[in-house]
């Protein structure tokens, strides 16, 4: 059960209905704190007050400001959930075996600030939907629908079937992603912390495209560059409309 502590995030928690149960500091509550017990009682969801304590061992070392809300975290979907119709034009991320749970929660964040259709992610080589990903979604974690699949390489041919392009991310490209089409479906595919795109992967890909690096370093962080490329796809169809 996913652990989301801090004002912010378990306000964005409530917000989505994914709490279970509220857990707050003993004695007279913070304003926003008193904001968030009368926000879940109006839901019917328990809240008690608890040493801190408690508190600190349901989130150790990290600053709960005295608020820990429990979740039952949101449900994965399945594949053929993200291609249907009513989702819209897809707009799909498929994540190549990113395992830091930071970088999975931040693509979760640009994803709903995007207004990406799903994010697919494999079984293995991935980061797990944890309270860490919560934490670092900012509660984003409980909009973006998530569909985990066995094999990456299988999904981008399914993906293809379905009329939908496979753009992949890869530093070796030859091509800008400014210079990529992106305003029809699309799946983008990124790479994992220090390896990218799988051969097999990378193979499949309709297109892959390059992110121009102008200074010293070689590349990006994979959430800062999951942010770009879907916001270069939100440029462009706001524009081709």
């Amino acid at each position: 059960m996913p652990v989301i502590y801090g004002i912010h995030p378990v306000k964005e928690a409530l917000a989505t209905g994914a709490v279970e149960r509220l857990l707050v500091a003993e004695g007279k509550p913070h304003p926003r704190i008193h904001e968030l017990v009368t926000a879940a009682r109006g839901r019917g969801i328990e809240v008690r007050a608890v040493p801190r304590a408690v508190l600190d061992r349901h989130a150790p070392g990290a600053n709960h400001q005295g608020v820990v809300a429990f979740s039952a975290g949101r449900a994965l979907c399945d594949l053929v959930e993200l291609l249907r119709p009513e989702a819209g034009t897809p707009l799909l991320l498929l994540l190549d075996g990113v395992e830091d749970p930071h970088n999975l929660g931040a693509i979760l964040r640009s994803a709903d600030g995007a207004g990406a259709t799903g994010v697919i992610l494999p079984k293995r080589r991935s980061a797990p939907l944890s309270d860490a990903v919560w934490r670092a979604s900012a509660g984003a974690a409980a909009y973006v629908p998530v569909a985990r699949v066995v094999n990456v390489a299988e999904t981008i041919r399914a993906l293809q079937a379905d009329g939908i392009r496979v753009v992949g991310a890869d530093a070796a490209a030859g091509r800008p992603f400014y210079a990529e089409n992106l305003t029809g479906p699309v799946a983008l595919v990124l790479g994992g912390e220090g390896q990218g795109l799988h051969r097999l992967v990378r193979e499949r890909c309709d297109a892959l495209v390059n992110l121009p690096m102008r200074g010293r370093v070689s590349s990006l962080n994979v959430s800062v560059s999951a942010a770009i490329l879907l916001y270069e796809a939100v440029r462009q169809r706001a524009t081709a409309l």
